[in-house]
């Protein structure tokens, strides 16, 4: 059926029918003609409108696309390039800044430990020094405590000899006062005497009883005299050869003379106490006396 519908076609572009119906196929052939007269018109335009080219001009054409290719190659390296150079240089600056930083913070840390090894050697020289102060302290303290240890030891046996003295002491003042009448007075002992003698004869009994006539060195001294002798004259440890001089041969310096004395009258070599002072007088004139005995004196 297709051999009887499309034909062959002929040199003037018609397609001839065969086919068995006659007018139908006609038809059908007509139609055809028309749409091929058509296209044929269509592409003889499209041959006359297309420009015809020689083979110079395409490789031109060829030249062309090829620089542009190229151009276009080029630019996309140069991008890549600049690109790269750009994530290189960044890189570069942090990592630069990135050293920088650890130099500076290299020389910060330099500095510390330089500044931490100079405080290490004051501290040692300030151990050294407390080191040997310690010792010199822990040896004054060994000394110290030997010391102390002597002074306690020495302050016990002077506590034992104190005790034992007082108590001499005073079984010595009872003995005195129940025996003899010797009274007991701030370290020494007085005895005041019921006859008189001469000033030669007085200190004589005194020596031969281990003491002395009376050296009065005080005010106080010299009332405790007075009270004891009922404020009556008596001898007194001091007389003139030269000048005046106290039993124990010391200079007397101040004393309590009565008024307008001494006068210096002839042979008035010996010193009498009155209740209101002293007087001199003659060696040979009898009066009391007062006996005066030291006692050890001892310091706690």
């Amino acid at each position: 059926m297709s051999e009887s519908i499309y034909g062959n076609v002929n040199t003037d572009g018609i397609y001839e029918m065969d086919g068995e119906d006659g007018e139908d196929g006609e038809e059908m052939t007509s139609d055809a003609n028309a749409d091929t007269i058509k296209s044929h018109d269509v592409r003889r335009r499209t041959k006359n409108q297309t420009p015809q080219h020689t083979g110079s001009d395409y490789v031109k054409i060829r030249s062309s696309r090829a620089a542009a290719v190229c151009l276009m190659l080029l630019c996309v390296l140069l991008l890549t390039a600049v690109i790269v150079l750009c994530v290189q240089l960044f890189t570069n600056i942090d990592l630069f800044q990135f050293k920088s930083k650890n130099i500076m913070e290299e020389r910060e840390l330099l500095t510390k430990i330089t500044n931490l090894k100079e405080e290490r050697e004051l501290l040692l020289t300030k151990i050294t020094n407390l080191t040997e102060q310690r010792d010199k302290l822990l040896s004054k303290n060994t000394n110290l405590t030997n010391e102390r240890d002597g002074i306690l030891s020495k302050n016990d046996n002077l506590t034992k000899q104190r005790d034992q003295l007082n108590h001499e002491r005073n079984e010595l003042v009872k003995t005195l006062n129940e025996t003899d009448g010797w009274l007991y007075y701030k370290f020494s002992f007085y005895f005041i005497s019921n006859v008189k003698r001469s000033w030669t004869e007085s200190r004589k009994y005194c020596t031969e009883r281990g003491a002395d006539l009376i050296i009065i060195n005080n005010r106080e001294e010299q009332e405790f005299a007075n009270k004891i002798s009922s404020h009556t004259e008596f001898w007194i440890g001091l007389n003139e050869e030269d000048k005046w001089k106290w039993v124990d041969g010391t200079n007397m310096i101040s004393g309590f003379w009565g008024s307008r004395e001494p006068n210096g009258g002839t042979a008035e070599n010996c010193a009498v106490s009155y209740s209101s002072g002293w007087y001199d007088y003659q060696c040979n004139y009898k009066y009391k006396w007062i006996c005066e005995k030291g006692f050890v004196k001892y310091h706690i």
